[in-house]
């Protein structure tokens, strides 16, 4: 099979097209046939060598596929090759092949793409277990995210509207600014001055319920700032510092809490948990309403490298997904 590795850390030209023999599928696991892999930021952080890859799991990258099932592991029910999944992997989505945990795959929604398909996972089992497990988002109440244009932002304000919250989310820009709005939420451009003011305006001078935020960093204070009594602020990232002095008198005040997940180093178990409550609460959404995923560029895999760069500029809004050869 063809796979895309980074031999050394480095920028994007490190990322070197490989053949591979394609993977057997171990005790519950499946094995697919990649149509499309989703791009995301700890790709570029693994590449880097900012965060290094989980011992044990293969040095192929990316963390979300979509496409067909043509085996079946032990223990996995044989009637389920041929169908159209996508999948949260460990490891080995930029490939033509890989292997995923069965209880790891959810169905293609009815009126999704393979290559759309291939943008949802990984934001699904990240807004599900942040946003709504830990972060607790519920009708009527306002949600912030940050860095509204990015693919979690973008399906993120889709799901949380589809439940009946209402969405401020920031943006570097006018063009995207009003991308956001033309999906039904209160774009704030953060490069303009009196950000903090406008979100206290927007909610009446109450704040915000719920914070999702990649910045972290000294942003973390500001967000405590516009947030409402009760609130919870819940990290994603941590683009701008990964430290931060919080205001704890301010946290008291105000009775807020402060969360953060990632799911790289979840157990099987956990994940296979997500993705229960994923299909019982998040799927219904998808396909057959007006949430699907926003899909900024297309790819083919041996231009993995023009994929990081264009999501390292961050002038894409939405995902960036890879599309194996022989879809292409």
């Amino acid at each position: 099979m063809t796979a895309v590795i980074a031999e050394v850390s480095g920028e994007p030209d490190v990322l070197t097209s490989v053949q591979r023999d394609t993977p057997v599928p171990a005790e519950g696991e499946v094995l697919i046939a990649v149509a499309a892999a989703g791009i995301n930021r700890p790709d570029i952080m693994q590449r880097s060598g900012a965060l290094p890859a989980p011992a044990g799991v293969s040095d192929i990258l990316g963390l979300e596929v979509s496409g067909r099932i043509v085996a079946c592991g032990k223990g996995v029910d044989p009637a389920l090759s041929g169908s159209a999944v996508m999948a949260l992997v460990k490891a080995g989505g930029y490939a033509t092949h890989v292997c995923a945990r069965a209880d790891h795959c959810l169905p293609v929604p009815k009126g999704i793409s393979l290559v759309e398909a291939a943008a949802l996972p990984e934001g699904l089992f990240t807004i599900w277990h942040n946003l709504f497990d830990r972060g607790r988002l519920r009708s009527g109440e306002v949600l912030l995210i940050e860095g509204g244009s990015s693919g979690i932002g973008t399906l993120a304000l889709q799901l949380a509207t589809a439940v009946g919250a209402s969405v401020i989310a920031t943006a570097g820009g006018p063009e995207k600014c009003a991308r956001l709005a033309a999906m039904g939420v209160c774009a704030i451009d953060y490069r303009e001055p009196g950000c903090d003011e406008r979100i206290l305006a927007e909610t009446k001078g109450r704040g915000v319920d719920v914070v999702l935020d990649i910045l972290g960093g000294e942003a973390v204070n500001r967000h405590l700032a516009v947030m409402a009594p009760g609130g919870r602020h819940v990290g994603l990232s941590f683009m701008t510092g990964a430290t931060a002095s919080i205001d704890l008198g301010l946290v008291m005040r105000k009775g807020l809490w402060l969360t953060s997940s990632t799911l790289r180093p979840k157990t099987d178990a956990e994940k296979a948990g997500i993705a229960r409550d994923i299909a019982t609460h998040l799927m219904p959404h998808l396909g057959k309403s007006s949430v699907r995923p926003v899909i900024s560029s297309v790819l083919p895999l041996d231009e993995a490298a023009d994929a990081h760069r264009l999501l390292e500029g961050g002038e894409n809004f939405g995902k960036i997904v890879l599309l194996m050869p022989d879809v292409a």
